[in-house]
């Protein structure tokens, strides 16, 4: 399973919010790129990195922290946050990423979001489906739409989606646990996912647990950043996996 820290970014800035609410901003650093150094430097092979100030605006704002730290690191960068438009898209991939998050837009626009992943490739596209109470999410959180998540998830698997990061809302943040149950039901009614569990991780015990459902990757935030998971455990376990 990989390990993939969070990066998320306001006013250049590393925070993290709780449950997706701009209010309860937190600022960790004010340099991006000294965190992802200090990830890269535990052996570290993968960053999610959000651009919070684009998703609130609907386009992207903090591509040249992108650029900076795909430009001093080696790490192999998924970005998202306010992707709406070719443009945007081709900003982010010019910018350093490997992969790009699409969930809003996922809802708001499949038409552009199912071309992305016939131009770009499944490998480049991943689905964002962020949901409150099994209801998609979308525009930064702020709003919920009337998706199912696994309907949902299954027919962009439909249109070639492979990966998927998955949050469960109540729990971001939160560091109370993720949603196992959840997870493992999406595993069971989905073929041939590459799922990646975001949202609530807390402790270090949790990541075999994840692994053993069948995630193929866990994106953890708050975790690290309140010193729950040290990177030297993180380290531990993808040498030893």
């Amino acid at each position: 399973m990989r390990i993939i820290p969070a990066i998320d970014i306001i006013d250049a800035k590393c925070v993290r919010l709780s449950k997706g609410d701009y209010d309860t901003k937190k600022i960790y650093n004010k340099n991006p790129l000294e965190v992802a150094k200090e990830f890269e430097a535990h052996g570290i092979e993968y960053l999610h990195l959000v651009d919070l100030d684009g998703a609130k605006s609907k386009h992207i704002v903090n591509h040249k922290i992108l650029e900076l730290i795909a430009s001093k690191t080696n790490l192999k960068i998924d970005f998202g946050g306010g992707l709406k438009t070719d443009e945007d898209l081709k900003i982010a991939f010019e910018s350093g990423a490997d992969q790009v998050t699409g969930g809003s837009i996922a809802v708001k626009d499949p038409v552009t979001f199912t071309s992305w992943i016939q131009k770009f490739g499944a490998d480049k596209i991943i689905l964002g489906a962020d949901a409150n109470n099994e209801k998609i999410a979308v525009s930064g959180w702020q709003e919920e739409s009337d998706k199912e998540l696994i309907p949902f998830i299954n027919e962009y698997q439909k249109q070639g989606v492979t990966y998927v990061v998955c949050t469960d809302i109540s729990k971001d943040g939160m560091l109370q646990g993720p949603s196992f149950e959840l997870y493992q039901r999406i595993l069971k009614e989905t073929k041939n996912l590459k799922l990646i569990a975001s949202g609530g991780i807390s402790t270090f015990d949790e990541l075999p647990k994840l692994a053993e459902i069948g995630c193929e990757g866990t994106i953890i935030g708050k975790a690290i950043y309140e010193n729950r998971i040290s990177l030297k455990q993180l380290e531990s376990y993808i040498l030893n996996q």
